[in-house]
């Protein structure tokens, strides 16, 4: 991962919830949230919690007297998620870092992450802090992106890209958020970090969108691959975007579209 490609600035946050959050984001975002809930926890913490899907989906489903944390690194993500969520007083916002939680040691009775485990520059720090401020028993939940190939649309796009770009082609997209898909480095990373029973589930949905221009503008400009695109030729974003968006209808037709998306589901016991 570079550095920038934790970038979500700009209008970024506001283009990836509206587009890339029901694409690719709302399925999983409910899988992760029933399985929380499932626990009956009095105290969660969401980390790397982006523009709000999971908080939205979960804390209908928490305890009156429960309280929710809810966490990033990323300023604007994290506002923007306040912004969407309805004023609930069991629901905290703090800006936080994953590999150095500003939490009490077994504070929580689960953690949960959607998506953001791809992000941390160091995965073992960040899975230690996640178990620091469990309590003993507490759980971490948390998904990541299969491999590229798997979330067709994702694949589609960095293809198209490499095509327009062939001397420097972006690989934000196959580099970072489809870059940790090793579940056998999955299990062994939360093991040497002191989770056991460490449970993988691999989970496919499918992508679904009104025409192929919408995932183009999903991806293009809801995620870090525009800057990436930008850096190449600054004026072409919008030719990039077009270009993707005729991939995809050269494959899927000029529809609807749909296509299959697939991550790994982790529970692992503190």
């Amino acid at each position: 991962m570079l550095e920038t490609d934790k970038a979500f600035t700009g209008s970024i946050p506001e283009n990836y919830d509206r587009y890339m959050v029901p694409l690719i984001f709302e399925p999983f975002a409910a899988d992760l949230a029933r399985r929380a809930a499932s626990l009956s926890p009095g105290a969660v913490l969401e980390i790397a919690a982006g523009t709000g899907v999971v908080t939205r989906a979960l804390a209908p489903k928490l305890s009156p007297d429960a309280s929710y944390v809810v966490s990033d690194l990323n300023q604007p993500m994290l506002d923007y998620a306040a912004s969407r969520q309805a004023p609930d007083s069991r629901i905290t916002w703090r800006q936080a870092d994953a590999m150095a939680l500003p939490f009490e040691d077994a504070a929580f009775d689960v953690v949960c992450c959607q998506f953001g485990a791809m992000f941390f520059p160091n995965r073992s720090a960040a899975y230690r802090e996640a178990k620091r401020v469990l309590k003993p028993g507490g759980h971490f939940l948390f998904n990541v992106w299969d491999r590229i190939e798997e979330n067709v649309f994702a694949d589609d796009v960095t293809n198209a890209l490499a095509r327009m770009f062939p001397d420097d082609p972006p690989r934000f997209l196959a580099r970072t958020p489809h870059g940790y898909h090793d579940t056998a480095l999955i299990r062994r990373d939360l093991e040497d970090a002191g989770f056991s029973h460490v449970v993988i589930e691999t989970r496919a949905e499918q992508s679904r969108a009104s025409s192929p221009r919408l995932p183009a503008v999903a991806y293009c400009k809801g995620t870090v691959l525009r800057s990436e695109i930008e850096a190449r030729d600054a004026g072409k974003l919008e030719a990039a975007t077009d270009y993707a968006a005729a991939a995809i209808a050269e494959r899927h037709g000029s529809g609807e579209v749909a296509a299959k998306i697939q991550a790994h589901v982790v529970v692992a016991l503190a």
